[in-house]
């Protein structure tokens, strides 16, 4: 395929069109279902509990998947693998949407997320061997912001479909959309296979892959329910994940055909701006999960406003984002990247600010402008960690990165929940100290709740709940302060990269 020229005009567009659509319905199929769980659950006689082993199912086979894909692509080839891992996702939907017990459905989602894993790094990495030279920066931008838009309107899609349709469709909806991106992907793809290798199988290295990173997504998934390091099945599964993980580096870093390429940490570039990208992320999704929890917990919106609350940070991104590529060879990556990390940081800063009684609007205005810093996110982090490598390592390269991204996600969500409960206990313990009936402010607020009828047990109770949704706020504020000190740091970290890395010297240009 690196031999060809790229490919122009109409076909161009359909090709971006059908990889982006494969992408958008595998980085929609992680967030979509999170909504419907209740629905699931009852629908399926389980507790939500049991329920939430739909999503773990899912991200922990996903998780496996995604740093395989270099190796997969090497042993059968890029667009072959795409397209099986395409259309196994599209039946692996329609198993789902069919299912009709817990287990069925888990096992199901197992599977959708097995085959998920090659989709986005393959879609980035075709994407850029097939686009014109000076065009890859577009390439890039319009990649980012299927990445971007998806886990934004997936609760939004779960909540609407769940609502009026049926669970199951959350999973249907996927067939006609990877059934037509696997056809479109086909007739343009078919005779631009990259060359296989016939490698070995790392056997070792794949099972401790497997044992490492299962157990380290399941103790993210499952830690803060369980209460963390007071359940012995977490503490196992840290045990586990340390040894396994510790072996796995070291034997990938020694063994010849290694099932995942360790040695791109060699690299400069890719470090630091996988490094970057994994971090960066991880504190983005921390507000992306907390965010909505808090509207929907303490300020009374539904799961639907929420959403709606937080999607107006794809507008301006998908306005900007076609921008930002086709001008990325004019601008350095490092001065872009820093300044998606000084709009995070001013954004969570200003986010630090709300209280209980914040309108609609002045919550969901900042989320407008955060949009502005995710179209300048991806794109430059992705030009720079795939800078100077060669085309047969992008799609390693894309998959090693997108898995520390998606892990760092989780991280990012597991972290922020445990902290916000934490910050909550905390700031609820601080301000009941300084409630007594002898206090001149506590007394007066009593004095007013009894003006209005209300007797000494129910003026208390309204009291303790107010102070609740108060400490519940401060946790949101505290997590959102220490989001902008680490943007901040990562504004900084970006400029240990090096050039040369704009656009015109992606990798893949070679032909």
């Amino acid at each position: 395929m690196s031999q060809q020229p790229p490919i122009t005009g109409a076909s161009l567009a359909l090709l971006t069109l059908s990889l982006s659509l494969a992408t958008f319905m595998q980085v929609l199929d992680t967030s979509i279902a999170n909504v419907s769980i209740p629905t699931i659950a009852g629908d399926l006689a389980v507790s939500p509990n049991q329920g939430t082993w739909v999503i773990t199912s899912f991200a922990v086979s996903n998780a496996i998947a995604l740093p395989l894909s270099g190796w997969l692509a090497k042993r059968f080839g890029e667009v072959r693998l795409f397209l099986s891992a395409t259309l196994l996702f599209t039946l692996a939907s329609m198993l789902c949407g069919l299912s009709s017990s817990l287990p069925m459905l888990v096992i199901f989602r197992i599977f959708q997320g097995a085959v998920a894993g090659p989709m986005i790094p393959l879609s980035q990495s075709l994407l850029l061997a097939n686009y014109p030279h000076e065009k890859k920066g577009l390439a890039l931008a319009l990649w980012s912001m299927t990445v971007v838009l998806a886990p934004i309107f997936g609760p939004i899609l779960g909540g609407y479909i769940t609502d009026n349709l049926s669970w199951p469709w959350i999973f249907y909806i996927n067939i006609p959309v990877g059934l037509m991106a696997s056809y479109i992907t086909w007739q343009l793809l078919k005779s631009r296979e990259t060359a296989t290798l016939k490698l070995p199988i790392d056997a070792v290295g794949l099972i401790l892959l497997v044992i490492g990173v299962g157990s380290l997504q399941l103790l993210l998934d499952k830690g803060n329910e369980l209460d963390w390091f007071n359940s012995d099945f977490i503490s196992i599964l840290a045990v586990i994940a340390t040894i396994c993980l510790s072996f796995f580096i070291v034997w990938e870093i020694t063994e010849r055909h290694p099932v995942v390429d360790l040695s791109l940490f060699r690299e400069r570039n890719f470090s630091i701006g996988t490094i970057s990208i994994s971090l960066g992320y991880m504190t983005f999704f921390s507000g992306v999960v907390v965010y909505p929890l808090w509207l929907q917990t303490q300020m009374g919106y539904t799961a639907t406003w929420a959403g709606l609350s937080a999607a107006p940070i794809g507008v301006l991104s998908v306005i900007l984002s076609p921008i930002v590529g086709k001008n990325l060879h004019r601008i350095d990556l490092r001065m872009l990247a820093s300044f998606s990390f000084l709009v995070f940081a001013a954004i969570t800063f200003w986010a630090s600010s709300f209280n209980t009684n914040a309108s609609f609007w002045q919550l969901t205005l900042p989320r407008l402008f955060q949009g502005i810093g995710m179209a300048t996110f991806f794109i430059p982090l992705m030009s720079i960690l795939l800078s100077g490598l060669p085309p047969n390592r992008v799609a390693s390269a894309s998959g090693l990165s997108n898995f520390l991204r998606v892990l760092g996600g989780s991280f990012g969500t597991s972290l922020s929940i445990a902290l916000w409960d934490r910050r909550e206990s905390l700031h609820h313990s601080q301000l009941t100290e300084n409630i007594s009936i002898s206090d001149h402010v506590t007394s007066h607020a009593l004095e007013n709740l009894h003006s209005l009828g209300l007797a000494r047990m129910p003026s208390l109770a309204i009291l303790e709940s107010s102070v609740s949704s108060q400490s519940y706020m401060l946790a949101v504020n505290d997590i959102f302060i220490a989001s902008s000190w680490i943007f901040l740091g990562l504004m900084l970290f970006v400029w240990l990269a090096r050039p040369p890395f704009s656009a015109g010297k992606a990798p893949g240009g070679e032909h």
